[in-house]
């Protein structure tokens, strides 16, 4: 019986969260920046900075798979996109985002407000008007980033071990998304 108890503490229960922006969903948290829902996406239309924060607030994940399509429209210092996983709050959580001004692909712990890059890819820069897929696994300490389909960061890091996920821009970025999808165990 004792072994039985043990696998069955081992399975976790897995947990979903989908959001096609087709209509309102109250458990969104706009922390900054100018959010709103238009033909179908999530649109990111306001200079803010330095970022503009919106977490999803329904389950929080401990190892989570998550991904959403970003375009990346505008934006003279920073045409971004990003996925926020394990965020306690606006100002604790990692992110993974790629800008369609740079040509790298970055992996950030954000704690107390204040951004430490972790990993970084070069790639070429996401371009503006066309949709990008942005992809994280977090299992335990191992993060995983694919931008469009290939894994270009690879880390270890222990930092947050569970929270929301969520979405990213920065500066002047006038950003959309579409077809957010989390799944993981809770927490």
């Amino acid at each position: 019986m004792k072994t039985l108890l043990l696998v069955l503490a081992a399975c976790a229960v897995q947990e979903k969260v989908v959001d096609n922006f087709e209509q309102d969903n109250p458990k969104w948290k706009f922390a900054a920046g100018k959010w709103e829902r238009r033909s179908g996406v999530l649109a990111q239309t306001a200079e803010t900075q330095p970022w503009a924060v919106a977490i999803l607030e329904d389950k929080k994940f401990a190892d989570v798979d998550v991904t959403v399509k970003f375009r990346p429209l505008s934006g003279k210092e920073d045409a971004s996109g990003g996925i926020l996983f394990r965020a306690a709050d606006a100002k604790n959580y990692y992110l993974v985002r790629a800008n369609g001004l740079e040509d790298n692909f970055r992996l950030y712990a954000m704690k107390d407000g204040s951004r430490k890059q972790l990993a970084t890819a070069k790639v070429d820069p996401p371009k503006l008007g066309e949709w990008h897929t942005l992809r994280v696994t977090a299992k335990g300490s191992k993060i995983q980033a694919s931008l469009n389909g290939k894994v270009l960061i690879d880390h270890e890091d222990s930092t947050f071990a569970a929270g929301y996920v969520g979405l990213w821009t920065k500066a002047d970025s006038v950003t959309e998304f579409d077809d957010l999808e989390a799944s993981g165990s809770g927490k």
